[in-house]
């Protein structure tokens, strides 16, 4: 691998753009929620990205404005990197309705970058009503209409089985009802090429959430042995499942940086895996999120 190389072309046109840790919310997710937007994650020394970058912009330009590009340098803005879990260059993330809904690693040949450019863009032309019966249903969902909201994410998914993100929640309307078994069900019987979505991510990360919830033990218990033992490891991420169980997201995640901050290879890094995973099952724009990832990344690259 070359590792110095010449950056890559600078952004150009007005469907691409450079951004900034400063200005990813609003070139990025906010702007997903009119447009798909695509990020391609690069870095100067990577010589795949030096040919993966214009392919993309071309495919991006030629789309007319339908889709959005962002273009992030890892090297100098490596916390947002941190938070999407980037670890490898390039890395592509497509952002719609202010969610990761597709991504992919590595090079490819400029027929699939231009069916992954047209398949987002497809999302705004061609999805009959469907983006808006979605977002209606994850309204229902936040609002406590549970039946409601599965009902509407199952007519989704029979009419569009392609749909991820009716899946997702189909799946996580089931988990409200602690139907845990049911919800699991659900995806896995969704197309297979679907699974790698980041929308299922969330609800299989839910899943397990869920699943470790069940055997969680008492909060002040468990809080007054690890002020007891200190260096036991595992008693934190017992507190830390404990919280999140009983509702106390923010908590879990303060116990979970904690135990990382002193120890972040304990039981190979399994306290930051399980801070991923309630990183995953929340939204993306979720303030404990982006909160949560901030602070984990100022750990790592402290």
């Amino acid at each position: 691998m070359d590792l110095i190389g010449t950056p890559a072309p600078a952004a150009t046109g007005n469907f691409v753009k450079d951004v900034s840790e400063a200005t990813f919310m609003a070139d990025v997710v906010e702007k997903s929620m009119e447009i798909p937007v695509i990020v391609d994650f690069w870095a100067p020394w990577c010589g795949p990205c030096k040919t993966l970058g214009p392919m993309l912009e071309k495919a991006v330009n030629d789309a007319g404005g339908k889709v959005f590009m962002a273009k992030v340098d890892v090297d100098q803005n490596q916390a947002i990197a941190g938070q999407l879990r980037v670890q490898s260059v390039p890395t592509v993330y497509a952002f719609w309705q202010g969610q990761p809904v597709d991504a992919f690693q590595g090079a490819q040949p400029q027929s699939e970058i231009t069916a992954f450019v047209d398949k987002l863009a497809a999302l705004v032309e061609e999805d009959g009503g469907l983006a808006e019966a979605i977002e209606a249903a994850e309204a229902m969902l936040e609002a406590g209409e549970t039946e409601d909201a599965i009902q509407t994410f199952a007519a989704i998914v029979e009419e569009d089985p392609t749909q991820a993100q009716a899946w997702g929640g189909y799946a996580r309307g089931l988990l409200v009802k602690g139907e845990i078994d049911e919800a699991e069900a659900v995806l896995n019987g969704a197309p297979a090429d679907l699974h790698s979505n980041p929308a299922f991510d969330a609800a299989f990360a839910q899943i397990e959430l869920a699943r470790q919830a069940e055997n969680a033990g008492p909060v002040a218990e468990l809080a007054a042995q690890v002020a007891a033992n200190p260096d036991d490891m595992q008693l934190r991420l017992d507190l830390a499942t404990a919280q999140h169980a009983s509702g106390d997201v923010e908590g879990a995640i303060d116990t979970l940086l904690d135990a990382f901050r002193k120890d972040r290879d304990w039981n190979e890094g399994a306290a930051k895996e399980q801070l991923f995973k309630i990183f995953d099952s929340l939204k993306a724009n979720d303030p404990l999120v982006l909160a949560g990832r901030r602070k984990l990344s100022s750990i790592i690259f402290a």
